[in-house]
């Protein structure tokens, strides 16, 4: 019995250590970009699902940007074509740009469902819908890439309907040119330009790494907090590289254009985005602003 009487206890103590946060955050927007790992193993999916159903339900305003890059590779691959890349981003030609749009929207209406099965509404848009996010043509180092785009603008208006009327957005990150031309926007960038124009409270990337590390080949530099100013100061001193690069610049750019905190999280870890958001130590790492406590 007291054993028993011991496990509930500490439940109990788990649920007043979220109070504040619950406290703190309610009816803030929150932003999770969605993909890696987490998305292409079913029980890590259903994990990450749970944990932003339960966000929404205890007062938050949550709002997914996914991608779905393995899965278009898988479906392109069925097609018979190699995909390529330059510099990490995708050359998506006319009938790449087709299979990425069908394979997004199948990707987006099934965490529709999902999200629907634990009892909250959903409504899967992508960038194209209420001309949400219209890009320009990128270049990647001045070669012609195809069909991906740099965001340009943000119309939000729909995403505040849609949560004005409780209900959680899960959007693809489609977007529109100025010629209506359909372009595939980067998760990273389609996230961070959606954060920034909604001025989100909090920005979080569910990443395959388990965070920053100052030395990636030294897991004693891992860094749980950092402001924007020192994060960026790490990427002028050459310290980060590869894929973290982008990554990075676009959590700075995001805290120094409004968003309040941005967390890059190990989406591979079962309940990663709770442990983070609602216990005082967390799992991952944040970029706060210059001057706001740990």
């Amino acid at each position: 019995m007291e054993k028993n009487l011991d496990k509930v206890m500490e439940k109990a103590e788990v649920l007043i250590e979220a109070l504040p946060y619950i406290q703190k955050f309610n009816r803030k927007i929150i932003v999770v970009k969605y993909g890696g790992s987490a998305m292409s193993n079913e029980e890590l999916q259903k994990n990450v699902i749970k944990d932003v159903t339960l966000l929404k339900l205890v007062g938050f305003k949550p709002i997914i940007v996914h991608g779905g890059g393995k899965e278009i590779s898988k479906w392109v691959a069925k097609t018979g074509k190699e995909a390529k890349f330059v510099n990490g981003l995708r050359v998506t030609d006319e009938e790449t740009m087709e299979i990425a749009e069908m394979v997004l929207g199948r990707v987006n209406k099934n965490l529709v469902r999902m999200v629907e099965e634990l009892g909250v509404k959903a409504v899967g848009i992508s960038g194209k819908d209420g001309k949400l996010l219209t890009v320009e043509k990128k270049y990647s180092d001045g070669q012609d890439i195809g069909f991906v785009g740099n965001v340009t603008k943000v119309s939000p208006k729909i995403i505040y309907d849609l949560l004005e009327n409780d209900f959680l957005p899960i959007i693809s990150p489609i977007g529109l040119g100025e010629d209506y031309e359909t372009y595939n926007i980067n998760a990273d960038d389609a996230a961070c330009a959606i954060a920034k124009a909604v001025g989100a409270d909090k920005l979080v990337f569910l990443t395959d790494i388990e965070g920053l590390y100052k030395d990636i080949n030294d897991k004693n530099s891992f860094i749980s907090r950092i402001t924007a100013k020192d994060a960026d100061g790490l990427i002028e001193e050459g310290f980060i590289g590869g894929g973290m690069l982008p990554k990075l610049s676009n959590c700075t750019d995001a805290v120094k254009n409004g968003v309040n905190r941005v967390h890059i999280l190990d989406g591979r870890i079962p309940h990663c985005l709770l442990l983070e958001i609602f216990t005082n130590q967390g799992v991952g790492t944040a970029i706060i602003k210059e001057g706001e406590t740990a």
